[in-house]
């Protein structure tokens, strides 16, 4: 026997073997919907008995195998139903005889036989035949199942027949020695008289005789002459056989300890028959009394006629832990035998099953490490596929996670060996996929991403390496990018500096065909690969929302001519809220962004490769309003530190917008990079109002711009100085032209003026103006220019000042405008020194000192926003408040 059968488990002992076959042509698809309506009939209940036969269905058997029938009975072929598709009279002779050709292949086993005729009609259909069933079409054909519980009943009565044959004691009857088939040239020539010859018979023919009892559903007989065969056996070392016997002792026991099965089937199988069916059911009820044939006591049928003679069943039926001993002894006694190999093997594989049930993997890897280095013939790449296979599935089993990887990775492997004409390459990838949980390796990155690694990474490198050869191999562009790409992403602290550089360029070559994108990838078998946003290249530290600058920073407007309005409201203190309060701060932030105005986000960022890292097409990702993302392109050196880039965008609408991430290009490959699953990432908060769009004034004056700043900006406003010198009482005009620059009318305007008390005295009107000219062109649309003129005069009384020609000399007397091309909204922070002036009451002459004039203009938009500028000897400041 050279084919190993990977599957066998320890039940399959008490199992009848039924080939199904085609003959002719027959489709695939027909062939194997009817091959499983067949063997969904596994269990047949016998009738007049409490006996089941269990039969175990194969549509490929290889003939050799079959010579090991007597060596142990559930190798045999006892049953073939063969398929064939006949549509004309014409055809059946032809398709009859292949049907006996096929017969002969197994005749020497075979029980009976079936053939299942599909198409043909008439008067040959119409015949009476209890070893061919007619049927129209593969959908016509409601009684296969009935035809098969009929053939099985059939198999029964062979069964019996043979088991009482060979039961019953024939006294002078010579018992012929039973072989395998390696054993017939031994014994040639040997003394067929000799004690020891005569024991071997009985030894091998009372283990026959276990296995026909245990096919026939009568578990209790099965013990007695199992024990039997080992006694007469062991005295006469005939070892192969010792082990069979020891075999079939294991199997019986272990069919009655674990009536579901060891072998991970689906469903469990039914209560074994026989006279076992009660007690399998008494041995968990309290009390329940485990019985014993005597063999002395067995009839010809194999039934007790002596009740009283029966005693503790435990003494035949081994243990747990015994199961385990005797399988031991008996792979020992196969490794005696060269030709026993694969007998060996499947004496290993159903011991794992075992010690699988009973939670022992230690004991069970022993099992599997001897299996390994069992030497067979030289295996097809089939067969070494197969046998990986199963061993990653055992291994599987017991709990060894990483060995069963190993081996399953070697399957994969031989699929795409170079002795196979075609290389499987779509089987490889399939079974390096699962392969990955052995090696704590998730093809998702939201795994790697808490910072803490499991497994062996360089293990893990090389199992992706694979991944992307075999997906290149396979014609999948995709799946190489979506793979490399993960290598990157998750393995690069354990790159080396080569590496980095391989991998990266594999990447833009594969890239530069298939571009990385943030979609899943579908599988064949249905796994969804997640995409993979390279959150590491760049390294985002921190991300900083930045407020407008000075000139475009909104405020809420009020007039300043009027009072402030207190905004105060109660205080109210829970305790419920308050724990919660912390977080909310951290998230608010105290400034606004405008509509239609660039706004700028400060990512920290370093470049942790050892080259120039090349960043394309970086933009922000955001919610809650229209957002549009101005993309920018980053060039950063080697391993850089910390650098700072900014990103800009436009709200194209109001209300809240959440900064959630940014989006990058880098090697070809296109990531969305949310904020969430950036570990370690600093931030002031992700959430901002933004106002509607407001409106944008540029001022410009007459006067020249002043040499120096006489007063230094606070940092929230706008200033410039202009200036002018005049002698006393002389007078001269200021022209301000205002120009609507933004995209929203200018609908309100306001002029004020305010000087600053010197010891000098100041009579007359300093500054005056009229706004009705000017006011008659708001609202001022979107590009539109409106003037208006103030008249600066200056009276001063120089009586009784000695040093006012000195204080002239220092600082002279100027008024001072702003030309300025932005939205001016600033708040006005009145000097402590000033006293304002009502414009209306400029015409009236006042007892005044040394003054120096202040003129603010004022426009609104809506209902609560305002600009202003001032125009003084100290620095202008224009603002909106807000």
């Amino acid at each position: 026997m050279s084919v190993p059968d990977y599957m066998q488990c320890a039940e399959d002992h008490q199992t009848l073997l039924v080939v199904v076959q085609p003959i002719g042509i027959v489709p695939e698809e027909s062939f194997f919907r009817i091959y499983k309506r067949i063997s969904a009939v596994s269990q047949v209940n016998v009738r007049d008995s409490q006996r089941v036969l269990y039969i175990r269905y194969r549509h490929h058997y290889p003939p050799e195998n079959n010579e090991w029938g007597d060596f142990q009975t559930h190798r045999k072929v006892v049953g073939l139903i063969t398929i064939t598709d006949c549509s004309s009279a014409k055809d059946w002779p032809q398709t009859f005889e292949k049907f006996h050709l096929q017969k002969e292949m197994y005749g020497s086993t075979l029980y009976d036989s079936r053939l299942f005729v599909f198409g043909l009609q008439g008067e040959i259909a119409e015949q009476p035949r209890t070893d061919v069933a007619f049927y129209p079409s593969y959908d016509e054909c409601e009684t296969v199942e009935k035809r098969i519980e009929d053939f099985i009943e059939s198999l029964f009565i062979v069964l019996e027949s043979k088991r009482l044959d060979r039961a019953t004691d024939k006294s002078g009857d010579k018992i012929p020695l039973l072989c395998v088939p390696f054993e017939k040239k031994d014994f040639v020539g040997l003394d067929t008289d000799s004690r020891h010859y005569k024991k071997r018979c009985q030894g091998r023919m009372r283990k026959h005789v276990g296995d026909l009892c245990l096919q026939a559903g009568m578990l209790q007989d099965s013990l007695v002459h199992y024990h039997m065969a080992v006694e007469l056996l062991r005295s006469v070392n005939d070892f192969l056989w010792l082990g069979a016997a020891l075999e079939g002792l294991c199997s019986a026991s272990v069919i009655y300890h674990y009536p579901g099965g060891t072998g991970g089937k689906v469903g469990s199988r039914r209560a074994q028959g026989g006279s076992l069916s009660a007690e399998a059911g008494n041995r968990h009820r309290p009390g329940a009394q485990e019985v014993l044939i005597d063999p002395g006591a067995l009839t010809s049928n194999g039934i007790n006629a002596d009740t009283s003679a029966e005693i503790g069943r435990a003494k035949n039926c081994l243990s747990p832990e015994d199961i385990i001993d005797k399988y031991k002894e008996a792979i020992s006694y196969y490794g005696k035998y060269k030709n026993a190999g694969v007998i060996e093997l499947e004496a290993c594989v159903k011991a794992v099953r075992v010690l699988a049930i009973q939670k022992r993997s230690m004991e069970a890897s022993e099992f599997l490490q001897n299996a390994v280095y069992i030497n067979l013939r030289q295996l097809s790449e089939e067969e070494k596929i197969q046998r990986y296979s199963i061993l990653s599935e055992l291994y599987e089993r017991i709990g060894f996670h990483r060995k069963s990887a190993f081996f399953k990775r070697i399957a994969a492997m031989q699929c795409a060996a170079p002795s196979i004409p075609e290389p499987g390459w779509r089987a490889c990838y399939k079974l390096l996929l699962e392969t990955l949980p052995g090696y704590s390796l998730s093809l998702d990155p939201k795994d790697f991403s808490k910072g803490t690694h499991r497994g062996w990474a360089a293990v893990q490198m090389r199992l992706l390496h694979e991944l992307v050869y075999a997906s290149r191999r396979m014609g999948n562009p995709a799946l190489c990018v979506r793979h490399l790409s993960f290598l990157l992403q998750t393995m690069l602290d354990f790159l080396s500096d080569q590496e980095k550089k391989d991998v990266t360029q594999s990447l833009e070559s594969y890239t530069a065909k298939c571009p990385g994108t943030m979609e899943f990838i579908t599988l064949p078998d249905g796994l969804k690969l997640p995409p993979v946003p390279f959150t590491k290249l760049p390294i985002v530290r921190s991300v900083k929302l930045l407020n407008l600058p000075t000139s475009l920073r909104p405020h809420k407007m009020k007039s300043l001519l009027g009072q402030n309005v207190s905004t105060k409201s109660p205080f109210i203190y829970s305790p419920i809220i308050a724990h919660s309060r912390g977080e909310e701060r951290n998230k608010k932030i105290d400034f606004q962004w405008v509509q239609g105005d660039v706004c700028e986000v400060q990512l920290m960022v370093y470049n942790p490769m050892p080259f120039e890292l090349r960043v394309e097409n970086m933009g922000l990702l955001t919610t809650g309003v229209e957002f549009e993302s101005l993309p920018a392109a980053l060039s950063l050196p080697a391993e850089s530190g910390l650098y700072p880039v900014t990103l800009v965008g436009v709200p194209q609408t109001t209300g809240q917008i959440t900064v959630n991430g940014y989006h990058t290009s880098v090697f070809g490959v296109f990531s969305d990079c949310l904020l969430d699953n950036l570990p370690g990432v600093k931030t002031n908060g992700c959430t901002v109002e933004v106002i509607p769009a407001l409106p944008r004034l540029q001022i410009s004056t007459s006067l020249p711009r002043s040499a120096h700043t006489l007063q230094p900006s606070s940092g929230d406003e706008i200033s410039t100085n202009v200036s002018v010198q005049l002698y006393n009482g002389e007078t001269q005009q200021l022209i301000i032209k205002l120009e609507n620059i933004g995209t929203e009318p200018l609908e309100k305007l306001e002029v004020t003026a305010k000087t600053v008390n010197t010891k000098e005295k100041l009579y007359g009107d300093f500054l005056s103006w009229k706004l009705e000219d000017t006011l008659s062109q708001f609202p001022l649309k979107p590009g539109k220019i409106a003037t208006f003129t103030v008249n600066i005069k200056v009276k001063l009384d120089f009586s009784c000042q000695e040093n006012l020609l000195q204080d002239l000399s220092d600082d002279g007397i100027s008024v001072s405008g702003l030309p300025l091309s932005s939205p001016f909204r600033q708040v006005v922070k009145p000097r402590v020194e000033t006293k304002p002036i009502n414009p209306q009451e400029s015409s009236k002459v006042g007892d005044f000192s040394h003054v120096k004039p202040f003129i603010g203009l004022f426009h609104s938009f809506g209902e609560c926003f305002a600009c202003l500028v001032v125009f003084d000897t100290f620095p202008t400041r224009i603002c909106v408040l807000h």
